[in-house]
């Protein structure tokens, strides 16, 4: 059977290959789109024996794998895996017991993220071990003009001053920064910063660009841009 590899959103070319094994269907298909949007190629496994096979057919630079599976635990595939591949695993369970972070970092786990969990911190984390076993660069961040966003902080400055985002803020600048020149649709920012978590109409865009212009364009020149009829756009103005 034919190992089915998800490309980033866009069709860039993705800046890594990570593994999501997890037999919650609803999980899988979260962080999937969410790496997905980030620019990261998918693929997918509900159980541990499906996750090996996958590991064994094609190049994988990390795996988010679930401790608890059907068939085999996922410190028993952590440790399979270790045997013949050098893979960074980072596990993500319901199971938050300190004697049970140390067992799995112990096995050969690079990070421990327990359930509920935050799908933006659940990112960071990944990046931040790709970084540490040499799969990304090391630079954790975004610049545009006198704008600079650190991914792995969650700190954003402005001519070397920080300047305060709430989360969502954050992961709509962010997006914008990473599509700087670019106009991007609401429909286009709804999907990306808001996902699963939004059930109301577009207007909630244009109530967040004002709170981002409010906080960055403050200070000259103004960034964030609305091009009407189309959307928004992170650029320096046109002269």
């Amino acid at each position: 059977m034919n190992v089915q590899v998800l490309p980033p959103r866009g069709g860039a070319e993705p800046v890594a290959t990570v593994l999501v094994v997890d037999d919650e269907a609803a999980i899988t298909e979260l962080v999937g789109m969410a790496l997905r949007y980030e620019g990261f190629a998918v693929t997918l496994a509900a159980t541990g024996r499906e996750a090996i096979r996958v590991a064994q057919e094609i190049r994988v630079d990390l795996v988010v794998l679930d401790v608890m599976l059907p068939d085999l635990t996922g410190l028993e595939v952590c440790q399979r895996l270790r045997a013949w591949r050098d893979v960074p695993v980072v596990f993500l369970t319901a199971r938050d017991a300190t004697a049970d972070k140390i067992t799995g970092l112990t096995l050969g786990g690079d990070d421990y993220v327990t359930k509920p969990f935050s799908v933006d911190e659940l990112i960071a984390r990944i990046r931040a071990v790709l970084r540490r076993s040499g799969r990304l660069g090391t630079d954790s961040t975004v610049r545009y003009a006198d704008l600079v966003l650190d991914e792995d902080a969650y700190e954003v400055t402005r001519h070397g001053i920080r300047i305060e985002l709430t989360p969502t803020e954050f992961k709509l600048l962010r997006y914008l920064a990473h599509n700087a020149g670019r106009v991007l649709s609401k429909a286009q920012i709804l999907d990306h910063v808001w996902q699963y978590d939004f059930g109301g109409n577009d207007n909630v865009v244009e109530a967040y660009i004002s709170y981002l212009r409010k906080k960055v364009d403050r200070f000259s020149p103004p960034l964030i841009h609305t091009v009407r009829g189309v959307g928004y756009s992170l650029r320096l103005p046109r002269r």
